[in-house]
């Protein structure tokens, strides 16, 4: 089968390539300006060229806080971009894998997000996603539409890299401990995507490392699994302002993921083990991040 993946340069794109190839599809990922997704044309060219039988975007605007005021060039990727994508695949009747995130609800729920709640952005960068999801479930019947959270891998920055940078320059570092997620492996959740497209069960999918934690948590295993002495103070949301407001709850309810691949997905510590074994090996063969 033949796959067009969008946004090649990125952190998720990488691992994903890298596993359909493995996996026997044919893949096209041309580089990011070779392949604007928001522009129609563009796209349209692209895809007479290589004639995919689905198309996998990993194309997105992502930085958050700028998105607030930034809002235009948000929606206009993760908005507009997203329906260029929908009318190609419409055009060839063809499945559109999408990457979505939990910043389409906005944080308040007790418990996990299922894919029945409805979303509620609070932020500029969450109201662009949530408008390339309205194109997807407004112009396709085949999609899979995945939204994902904290996402982390070795091709791109994160927050891991964020936190062993600053570990080499101060002992004492404030993490923030009042908002709830489930840090995500891209290599995990490419595998999970890869199976997904071969069952063709079309739909919205929340797919995420189990195990739920927080910010401060995640960087003390970090810091543990690292061998790195550091002093970690946990601070509130309200202690560490930021432009764009961050949901406090970001957990996704797997439902019905695990049921339909006959397995749970993996901890997200399992990943971050996997994950910092590969970084070491990248970055000593001096690889330089290019970001998400």
């Amino acid at each position: 089968m033949k796959v067009l993946v969008t946004g090649a340069g990125g952190m998720l794109a990488n691992d994903l390539v890298s596993l359909l190839a493995e996996r026997g599809y044919e893949v096209f990922a041309p580089p990011e300006d070779m392949l604007d997704v928001t522009h129609l044309d563009v796209v349209r060219a692209v895809a007479d060229s290589c004639e995919p039988e689905i198309i996998v975007n990993c194309a997105a605007y992502t930085k958050v806080d700028d998105a607030e005021t930034e809002e235009q060039q948000a929606l206009t990727v993760n908005g507009f971009g997203v329906q260029n994508l929908c009318l190609v695949c419409q055009e060839r009747d063809i499945p559109l894998v999408h990457f979505s995130t939990d910043y389409v609800f906005d944080g308040t729920k007790e418990g996990p997000y299922t894919i029945y709640d409805e979303p509620n952005p609070v932020g500029a960068y969450g109201r662009s996603k949530l408008l390339g999801e309205k194109y997807i479930l407004w112009l396709l019947s085949k999609f899979y539409l995945i939204r994902t959270t904290w996402m982390f891998g070795t091709y791109g920055r994160n927050f891991i890299d964020t936190m062993l940078e600053i570990g080499q320059r101060q002992k004492k570092i404030s993490v923030v401990n009042d908002q709830r997620g489930c840090p995500t492996w891209t290599r995990h959740l490419g595998e999970a995507v890869v199976g997904l497209i071969g069952t063709e069960r079309y739909g919205v999918y929340h797919i995420t490392n189990s195990e739920p934690t927080t910010w401060f948590d995640f960087a003390q295993e970090i810091f543990r699994l690292s061998g790195m002495d550091i002093e970690l103070v946990p601070v509130t949301s309200d202690q560490f302002p930021t432009p764009a407001r961050r949901p406090l709850n970001s957990v996704l309810d797997p439902f019905p993921l695990p049921q339909l691949l006959g397995r749970e997905m993996p901890s997200w510590r399992e990943g971050l083990r996997e994950h910092l074994k590969q970084r070491n090996m990248v970055k000593k063969k001096g690889f330089k991040s290019k970001g998400k």
